[in-house]
């Protein structure tokens, strides 16, 4: 299994956290009352948005929707975050 850099490994928690939420979403919808599945799906939020955060300030925006473009639009400036490399 190859090495990954801090990128591919912050990449790698948030896909993590998207995973958790997407199960967490599909377990709500038929127990939507259940309070530990309302908590864990807070958890896996916060977490995501904790995660995006760090990758946004470290490499730049993850998506399209979260960049600035203020003074450029920076989505495109830089490789996009599924482009393999180094970046």
């Amino acid at each position: 299994m190859p090495v990954l850099n801090d990128k591919q490994k912050l990449m790698r928690r948030i896909q993590q956290s998207c995973f958790a939420l997407a199960e967490a979403n599909l377990y709500l919808d038929s127990h939507p009352t259940c309070k530990m599945g309302l908590e864990y799906f807070r958890k896996h939020k916060a977490e995501k948005e904790k995660l995006e955060k760090e990758y946004n300030e470290r490499y730049g925006p993850l998506t399209a929707v979260q960049s600035e473009g203020t003074k450029k639009w920076e989505w495109v400036m830089m490789p996009f975050p599924w482009e393999r490399g180094e970046n």
